[in-house]
């Protein structure tokens, strides 16, 4: 089992600084390994990420709700969704009401990629946590993102 203060050789004023330094790390940990997955497919983990909320959406859906969506929160939205169709995988449309409303939705092509990408793999990182500790994992990290600073 890794130690991540040994890992990264240092030490923290208590277990708490501990704590949210070890997310923040093994957050990155998990964007390298998902990025490198995801590789060979030539896109990263925001825009698998994209093409998986527009296919759960079974329909055109604004820019806009995508970027709620989305895990990875991120300023550049807009442009990793210009790559994804200028790959061919989604496809989109502007209101006819509102000319500054744009809609995108996953086309064929960007679904055949989805069943290409087996996730099985990547996810096996999450074996060795039993889904006891995964259940409380969620509740502390819900609890951190529940404290509001005002």
């Amino acid at each position: 089992m890794g130690d991540f203060s040994k890992e990264i050789n240092s030490e923290f004023p208590n277990e708490r600084v501990k704590a949210l330094l070890n997310i923040k790390y093994t957050s990155n940990f998990l964007d390298t390994v998902g990025n490198a997955y995801l590789k060979p497919f030539n896109i990263s983990e925001q825009q698998y990420n994209i093409l998986r909320i527009l296919r759960g959406a079974k329909e055109a859906i604004t820019v806009n709700k995508v970027k709620e969506r989305m895990v990875q929160k991120s300023p550049n939205s807009t442009r990793l969704m210009d790559k994804l169709c200028d790959k061919g995988f989604i496809e989109r449309v502007r209101c006819e009401n509102d000319r500054r409303v744009v809609y995108v939705k996953i086309n064929d092509r960007g679904l055949a990629l989805l069943n290409e990408i087996k996730m099985d793999e990547f996810n096996s990182y999450l074996n060795s946590i039993s889904e006891n500790e995964a259940k409380i994992l969620n509740e502390i990290l819900d609890k951190l993102r529940d404290f509001s600073l005002s």
